[in-house]
């Protein structure tokens, strides 16, 4: 390995005990350095403004997406802040570096039509109707990340109050609520989760949504649910659950909910994360403008 990376394995650690973040994502800051830290010609013990540009230029001439740019950048960034902070580096060059311009994406949602598409199906009266119901029912009316679904426990579960103890994005907690649909759903299906447990005799993983073999219901397995049940909505968007969350968010957007609000329900540490949600409602207040009003695109 390049010198320069001699503290990797010392921020990777910091990332992970301080910053609490998931194998995942250390997994990808670890990628991310190592594929620069190979790439620094040897005679370069520490690199410069100038370097670093070198840098992202050629991983742009290999193909590589802007997103992808990007993200390698930031873990540069954080791996030059770790060092500032703790093992004395004089300058930080990263900070007078640019990445490429990324495109302004705006996310793939339902409309409230969809959605009541979606959620009155008819389930079967069995285990995996219920559970695939309720599951549903869950993910538009919390607006949680599929992640924080498969991970929800029965115990953080309150159906009386309508609430559920969600551990979101570095182990943070947050509560969500749920309406009067979702709730129902869920009793239902508490009852055949019940019964499938005692069938399976396995004991009780205290985790909400289970499998056939009354274990976890892995986030793949959720996402499949999602697109076969829209699928026999016949929506013909590729729904995922976090379609469903947009979803959430959009909706509650666009029924007036203030962005802080949003923000706490969703689970974002940064109120830009949940700004791109105003940009989905502006475009459709100017689809609207521009059907009704005298003077609109269409009137013209």
């Amino acid at each position: 390995m390049h010198p320069f990376g001699r503290h990797l394995d010392a921020f990777l650690r910091q990332l992970r005990d301080v910053r609490q973040m998931s194998p995942n994502t250390l997994r990808a800051y670890r990628s991310d350095l190592s594929d620069f830290l190979t790439w620094l010609p040897e005679h370069c013990e520490a690199p410069g403004r100038l370097e670093l540009r070198r840098f992202l230029v050629e991983l742009e001439e290999r193909g590589l997406k802007a997103t992808t740019v990007q993200r390698k950048l930031a873990a540069v960034r954080s791996y030059h802040k770790y060092l500032r902070e703790f093992e004395g580096l004089a300058e930080d060059p990263s900070k007078l570096v640019r990445g490429p311009k990324l495109p302004k994406r705006i996310p793939k949602f339902l409309s409230e039509s969809e959605v009541d598409l979606l959620l009155g199906l008819s389930f079967e009266d069995d285990f995996f109707g219920r559970r695939d119901h309720a599951l549903l029912e869950f993910l538009y009316s919390t607006g949680c990340r599929v992640s924080e679904a498969a991970t929800v426990r029965l115990r953080d579960v309150d159906l009386e109050d309508g609430s559920v103890l969600v551990h979101g994005k570095g182990k943070k907690q947050r509560i969500c609520l749920l309406g009067n649909p979702a709730r129902q759903a869920l009793e239902a299906y508490l009852e055949s989760r019940r019964e499938r447990i005692a069938a399976q005799k396995t004991g009780d993983p205290g985790v909400l949504f289970l499998n056939r073999f009354a274990k976890p219901l892995s986030s793949r397995w959720m996402f499949e649910t999602v697109l076969q049940h829209a699928r026999r909505a016949g929506i013909p968007t590729r729904l995922t659950p976090h379609g469903l969350r947009h979803s959430f968010a959009t909706h509650m957007l666009q029924r007036g909910a203030d962005l802080r609000t949003l923000q706490e329900m969703l689970g974002h540490e940064n109120l830009v994360t949940t700004e791109i949600y105003t940009h989905v409602s502006m475009r459709q207040l100017r689809e609207v403008y521009d059907k009704a009003h005298p003077h609109g695109a269409e009137h013209e």
